[in-house]
């Protein structure tokens, strides 16, 4: 059957390989700081320095890198290693600049909370302090008490002084009265002795015996 030519054909998708990005990243991480230690150049120097003896002294029939050549197997080795060190280490100098740029945006937020909150700290110290500028000190309301309590003394003292001014003439408007009452009442008992006495008429005048 003859495809048509209106309609675009489906060619097959090529599937790349999948690789968890995260497992290779630290996988290279792991080999740039291995190689980036003294380890690494022992190893690397006892290698180069055995492949050398061997190729060099070891039996003919058994040497694999002949030295006329220069060594070609060994440069080899040395060059695929170095064209794999170079990705590998500017990979983890990646992820490694990823992560100083996430920790220094983290450290830049973290300033600005903490300038923010300084300023905070600032702005109610300030406030704090105009508020206590504003209230009374301890000297100055021990000073008010004082004067209220000699005012309290002071109105006591008047106070006791009016009352006995009162109570001054309160007794001598009681003597006075007093004084009054027992005059007319002797007088009364004088009468009433005249009129007990027998033989004497009220108002006669008493006579003298002969």
């Amino acid at each position: 059957m003859a495809e048509r030519l209106d309609t675009p054909s489906e060619g097959r998708r090529w599937r790349r390989p999948r690789v968890d990005p995260e497992f290779f990243g630290n996988g290279a991480e792991a080999i740039a700081r291995f190689m980036g230690t003294a380890r690494f150049l022992i190893y690397l120097t006892l290698f180069c320095a055995l492949w050398l003896v061997w190729n060099t002294f070891g039996p003919e029939q058994l040497r694999f890198d002949s030295s006329e050549f220069g060594f070609t197997a060994l440069t080899l080795m040395l060059s695929l290693q170095a064209s794999y060190a170079a990705p590998l280490i500017l990979l983890a100098q990646n992820r490694q600049d990823d992560r100083d740029r996430v920790s220094n945006e983290q450290d830049r937020q973290r300033a600005e909370r903490n300038l923010a909150d300084t300023e905070y700290l600032a702005r109610e110290m300030a406030a704090v302090r105009m508020a206590l500028g504003e209230v009374a000190t301890r000297d100055f309301v021990r000073s008010e008490l004082r004067g209220l309590l000699e005012d309290i003394v002071e109105e006591r003292e008047a106070r006791i002084r009016e009352l006995e001014v009162e109570l001054a003439q309160m007794a001598q408007a009681d003597d006075g009265d007093d004084n009054g009452e027992d005059a007319p009442g002797g007088q009364r008992a004088g009468d009433m002795d005249r009129n007990d006495r027998p033989g004497e008429e009220p108002g006669s005048a008493p006579t003298m015996g002969t």
